[in-house]
């Protein structure tokens, strides 16, 4: 069958829709593939196939061809291919006319829907109801936190840019191989609860620009689709190991690289572990997150807001209960990428709270390189509180 023919017999099957079409397309300025998605949707008895009612479209027979449109054919270019804009000139008319591709399909183009059914089966297939395990109850028990501080999947490094080598793949076997590495250290203790901090930076970037929410540039390994999805299932991963060793409370703290990606991911996660009764979670988007462990009052956050000195304030003024009720309060911050510590005193040779700042096991990149931020070491801490004289252990698993 010729090509006219085909066009001729798509014509005559959707032909009754020519008028919706017509509208839409001079009216909204809507492209072939949205027109025939739209009018599909409109009438799902028709059975209408939408990559076939927008070949259709496009063949012309819809839309009477402007002098634009025969340029484009005399000049063997198609609203079909994947071109953004173009000057179209026309030897026999002696025209000039810059052009946009209204069927212009972006490579970077998402499909949310695809994703979110992707999301809903993977979780519906992989997220079981758990019930509550039947635990030993251990003598002298205590916590263990475990912080995996600004993991920054999608950040790149690279030795002729930075001396340097950082990306995804090693993002995530470095997180995996941590988190596997401070439980085993943690053996000597009798863990009944488990802190596991999400956030801080987890994804580098926060928009399709490959930018932070403030819209700075950065240097990137990847989609970030993709390194969503990664982040979800590294997490997921992790929670379900510790699990299985005790009950696991997971709090997400909103940071600067991926404020609004890094909500969506917590919140992802929290969906995934929904119906598992031994898995808790506090994923607000409220910058500081306190939560207490017998005498311990644990502050999380991640350091690029108030001023470090104004911590312990407002830690008395936010979680006053809390406060009165301990005697060992803790604050971990964040985003510094290297150790910092502090002690403030109440008053006289009273600890009010002590402070302090968590190493990173991302490497430094360009930008951090040219500005002389190198040398801390690159690592993943733990620490381990007894419910009666707060911190007594600390755990590193160094790169």
């Amino acid at each position: 069958m010729s090509k006219d023919k085909t066009n001729n017999s798509s014509f005559h099957k959707y032909g009754e829709y020519r008028d919706e079409v017509i509208n839409l397309k001079e009216n909204y300025g809507y492209s072939s593939r949205r027109i025939a998605k739209i009018i599909s949707e409109k009438y799902p008895d028709d059975e209408i196939v939408a990559e076939n009612f927008a070949r259709a479209i496009r063949s012309g027979k819809f839309i009477p061809q402007s002098i634009v449109d025969e340029s484009l054919h005399r000049n063997n270019m198609h609203p079909s291919d994947n071109w953004k804009v173009a000057w179209i000139k026309d030897k026999e008319t002696g025209t000039s006319t810059l052009v946009s591709n209204p069927d212009y399909k972006n490579t970077e183009e998402v499909d949310y829907d695809k994703i979110r059914e992707d999301m809903i089966k993977e979780m519906s297939e992989m997220s079981p109801t758990v019930e509550r395990y039947q635990r030993e109850k251990l003598e002298d028990p205590h916590c263990l936190i475990i912080d995996i501080a600004d993991l920054h999947i999608g950040k790149l490094a690279t030795k002729s840019g930075s001396n340097s080598s950082y990306n995804v793949r090693v993002a995530v076997t470095r997180a995996l191989e941590a988190a596997k590495g401070l439980l085993n250290k943690s053996q000597p203790y009798n863990i009944d609860k488990i802190f596991f901090i999400i956030g801080n930076d987890v994804l580098h970037t926060d928009s399709p620009k490959r930018t932070t929410t403030s819209g700075t540039p950065q240097d990137t390994d990847g989609m970030w689709y993709d390194n969503f999805v990664i982040a979800r299932k590294v997490y997921s991963k992790i929670i379900l190991m510790l699990s299985e060793v005790a009950d696991v409370h997971v709090i997400h703290c909103p940071s600067n690289h991926d404020y609004m990606t890094g909500f969506m991911l917590a919140d992802a996660v929290y969906c995934y572990f929904h119906n598992n009764e031994n898995i808790t979670f506090d994923v607000s988007s409220i910058h500081r997150k306190y939560t207490s462990y017998g005498n311990n009052l644990l502050s999380f956050s991640h350091g690029d807001g108030c001023k470090m000195e104004q911590v312990p304030y407002l830690a008395a003024h936010e979680a006053p209960k809390m406060w009165a009720n301990t005697k060992y309060r803790y604050a971990y911050l964040h985003h510094i990428h290297h150790k910092d510590y502090f002690k403030f005193r109440s008053g006289k040779d009273y600890i009010g709270m002590t402070v302090e700042y968590l190493r990173s096991p991302s490497s430094s990149d360009r930008w951090h390189n040219d500005n002389g931020y190198v040398g801390a070491k690159k690592a993943i801490e733990a620490f381990i509180h007894h419910p009666n004289f707060g911190q007594v252990c600390r755990l590193t698993h160094n790169f």
